[in-house]
């Protein structure tokens, strides 16, 4: 059975960091494009970023690029989401979500239906 658990949240304030981190049991964690989606109150999901199987490619959605960091370290079967800069805007339910296939080279986070594994989800809040 497949776990994805994200951990990390928090409040923070406006222009401070949190890194969040999802640990993945059950699958074979390096054959996987991961993402984070995101939920804000009153919003639907949205797709921020993604991560290619091995690390090498990265895509982000223009909100967060050059303040969010993807990586993951398939030797930990762990992906994390470093965020700087944090903005009000930036608070939501961040989930972290694995690939449909096995071994589908590249990632792309438009479409959450093309993720099959899903986190329980971690609160990030962000004050003014």
């Amino acid at each position: 059975q497949v776990h994805l658990v994200e951990s990390g949240g928090g409040l923070v304030q406006a222009g401070g960091s949190l890194r969040l981190s999802c640990t993945a049991s059950g699958l074979i964690f390096d054959g996987y494009a991961m993402a984070w989606f995101r939920r804000a109150p009153g919003k639907e999901r949205e797709g921020i970023v993604c991560i290619s199987m091995s690390g090498t490619q990265t895509a982000y959605t223009d909100s967060v690029k050059g303040r969010f960091t993807i990586s993951r370290d398939n030797a930990k079967d762990t992906l994390y989401l470093q965020m700087n800069s944090l903005i009000p805007e930036d608070t939501a339910v961040y989930y972290c979500a694995a690939d449909e296939f096995y071994l589908r080279a590249g990632c792309n986070f438009s479409n959450p239906e093309s993720y099959i594994y899903w986190g329980q989800g971690t609160q990030v809040s962000v004050s003014s």
